[in-house]
């Protein structure tokens, strides 16, 4: 069976010492935008492994997903690398939102050092997110710009109460090894293709069919 991550409840290939990024999201569908951000991550934060962790649902749209298993083999179709990997483990574990599903990574795997990992789109509503403080504060962040969302970003309610715990960007290979809270801004030229204007244009449907 290809989605063999989805069956169990720990992230394979990385160990204690390691850092690793974690990039959630719906991944409906998954694109090269996504596959920039994590190839960037990998560079600029200095991980040994990053992971898409593709959520059954984001608790903050009212609109469906495609089903998991379509948006996680669209995802494995996508990215080739050696040390990024789909991981569809929110759907074992049982979490809705990400403060729990870090709880869960976090016990299961003793000595790793996660990243969270966001496109500066997120961080501009992140304020929304349960318990967000809470992951700030217990992981580090790395936040990736994305097209049009810099200056919002930036001056976004998270980022106003946390100014005190961000780093330079050129200082974002100390990210990983930072104590929280710690949170790194990257500026990136960055592909501008998002999931909304692929399904707006059909090609979601057309290239999986339907």
């Amino acid at each position: 069976m290809r989605i063999k991550h989805f069956m169990v409840c720990r992230l394979p290939h990385i160990h204690p010492g390691q850092s690793v990024g974690l990039l959630g999201g719906s991944f409906d569908p998954p694109h090269r935008g996504h596959a920039a951000i994590s190839h960037a991550a990998l560079k600029r934060f200095g991980l040994d492994h990053l992971f898409w962790l593709v959520s059954p649902g984001n608790p903050l749209k009212t609109r469906r997903p495609a089903s998991l298993q379509r948006r996680i083999l669209a995802a494995e179709d996508l990215i080739q690398h050696p040390r990024i990997h789909i991981s569809g483990i929110e759907a074992k574990l049982g979490t809705r939102y990400t403060a729990q599903t870090l709880r869960h990574l976090r016990r299961r795997h003793p000595g790793v050092r996660f990243v969270w990992l966001m496109g500066a789109d997120n961080l501009t509503h992140f304020h929304r997110w349960k318990d967000w403080q809470q992951i700030l504060d217990t992981v580090p962040v790395g936040v990736l710009a994305r097209p049009g969302d810099r200056i919002s970003a930036r001056y976004s309610p998270a980022a106003r109460i946390y100014r005190h715990a961000m780093l330079k960007g050129s200082e974002s290979q100390l990210l990983a090894q930072s104590e929280s809270p710690a949170w790194c801004f990257i500026n990136l030229p960055m592909v501008d293709v998002s999931s909304t204007a692929l399904r707006a244009r059909g090609d979601w449907s057309a290239v999986q069919g339907g």
